[in-house]
């Protein structure tokens, strides 16, 4: 796929992109910007308000972003814990342009205060189980699965009317334990919500699926020092979003957790140096 192209494959389609203050949720909004979409970027990080951890990123920068690649962007502060703002964020989506063609859910909030050593309760990354506070699950599972859940019950209304629509939680592949208790539990109810919303949206024409990325080169991943240990940027995800948001058949991926690094094969993209980063498995 040539990103340089000024064929859009996605001109004239309208696409939200949840949790794209920073991180995989800003790298989607920019390659949906790539291939031509309208992008209603959110977040809670906002440069007239509170910033989560006091981060310097903002969804507006994502939306200029997304302007700068070839999109138009439209920024809206939405704490997608929160039923009502999250219903009204699609409310007013829906009145401005009439349509969604393509949700993309990369809210997580189960990594705010974690410095790239300790979370705030003191624990760390893989602390086993029986030392963990157990209220970093409930963190976990509010800001992964019930996020998920509230946007996806939201938007599935208007795409059913439509017979078609494309919802992607990005979540992680869980076939192996992901080194973490809490974080493996969310991302594995994570996918079984995506299972079940596939099987219940399939017969109306709409398409659920879940985005396996590697190790990404975010913002908080390069502030604690890690980045040496990444395999690609958070471009290498979004391109594998457009790709689908593209294909007409995209409901055979339907229910399933896709790898982006097989993505890139199957559908031609690279990330943002050209490369095609090969599948990420977690160390055992």
């Amino acid at each position: 796929m040539n990103h340089d192209s000024p064929i859009k494959p996605l001109a004239g389609k309208v696409c939200l992109v949840a949790g794209a203050s920073r991180g995989l949720g800003r790298g989607i909004a920019r390659a949906l910007g790539e291939a031509g979409a309208t992008v209603i970027v959110t977040g809670r990080s906002s440069e007239a308000g509170p910033r989560t951890d006091q981060r310097s990123e903002t969804f507006e920068d994502t939306a200029r972003e997304v302007e700068l690649a070839g999109g138009k962007g439209h920024p809206y502060r939405c704490d997608h814990t929160q039923e009502r703002e999250v219903d009204a964020l699609v409310s007013w989506s829906l009145r401005r342009f009439g349509r969604l063609d393509c949700v993309v859910d990369a809210v997580w909030g189960g990594n705010e205060g974690y410095d790239g050593e300790r979370y705030p309760d003191g624990s760390s990354f893989g602390t086993p189980f029986w030392r963990r506070p157990v209220a970093r699950l409930g963190e976990s599972f509010e800001s992964g699965v019930y996020a998920q859940l509230l946007l996806a019950r939201a938007v599935a209304p208007a795409m059913v009317q439509m017979r078609q629509g494309l919802i992607v939680t990005v979540s992680f592949d869980t076939s192996a334990y992901l080194g973490d208790v809490f974080y493996d539990l969310a991302k594995a109810a994570m996918n079984r919500l995506t299972l079940a919303m596939a099987t219940e949206l399939k017969p109306f024409g709409v398409t659920a699926l879940g985005l396996s990325p590697g190790h990404v080169l975010t913002e908080r991943v390069r502030d604690a020092g890690m980045a040496d240990e990444t395999t690609e940027t958070p471009l290498y995800a979004g391109r594998a979003v457009a790709a689908l948001a593209a294909d007409a058949d995209v409901i055979r991926h339907g229910g399933q957790v896709l790898r982006v690094a097989d993505l890139a094969r199957a559908y031609a993209f690279t990330d943002r140096d050209g490369t095609q980063p090969a599948r990420f498995t977690i160390p055992s």
